[in-house]
């Protein structure tokens, strides 16, 4: 006869109790693997954000840096900043846009003598790009904007139907541009 304290355990319930306890392991590697999962995300989010360059700050905008040149407004709301050389542009022989290039600005023209530019009556404007300088970037620019850029420039500086157009470096890539874009523009 078995005594009172003694209970016999049937063999499906000491199954069901280890298998909980094997469920719980389970579930506590399923949580731990989530929450490495998450912790991983949430370090690689901030990885991406950490390698983004800032948004740019557009001159004479609040926290941007401040105009110091003149600047022309495009049709499309941006602004070109421009730098002029030589005489007058009414006396002048030869009425040049020079377009500079890569890792440079429009103090970056060609160096010109007064004397020179009296002697031939050149008048020279130089713009910096977009994006470049002082003038807003243009996040749609191709080939053909520059040109248009140029083009626009031209009319609203009254140079005139006909002008000539001076490329340095990757500059010459605009002036190729509007060979094929503004020919009816510029002289040869």
């Amino acid at each position: 006869m078995a005594a009172a304290g003694d209970k016999k355990v049937v063999a499906a319930a000491a199954r069901a109790h280890t298998r909980k306890q094997k469920q719980s392991l389970s579930s506590s590697c399923g949580m731990l693997m989530k929450i490495l999962l998450v912790s991983l995300v949430g370090i690689l989010a901030w990885f991406y954000q950490a390698i983004q360059p800032p948004p740019p700050k557009i001159c004479g905008s609040p926290n941007g840096p401040p105009i110091t040149s003149p600047r022309i407004q495009l049709k499309d709301g941006r602004h070109l900043a421009y730098k002029e050389n030589g005489v007058p542009k009414e006396k002048a022989n030869y009425k040049i846009v020079f377009i500079h290039g890569f890792d440079s600005c429009r103090h970056d023209v060609m160096p010109l003598s007064q004397d020179v530019a009296q002697g031939l009556g050149i008048y020279m404007v130089t713009f910096d790009r977009a994006g470049y300088g002082e003038s807003d970037p243009n996040p749609k620019r191709t080939e053909k904007s520059t040109c248009l850029d140029v083009e626009e420039l031209a009319d609203q500086l009254d140079l005139g139907s006909k002008f000539y157009v001076i490329g340095f470096s990757m500059g010459g890539q605009a002036v190729w541009g509007c060979l094929k874009h503004i020919p009816h523009r510029y002289m040869l």
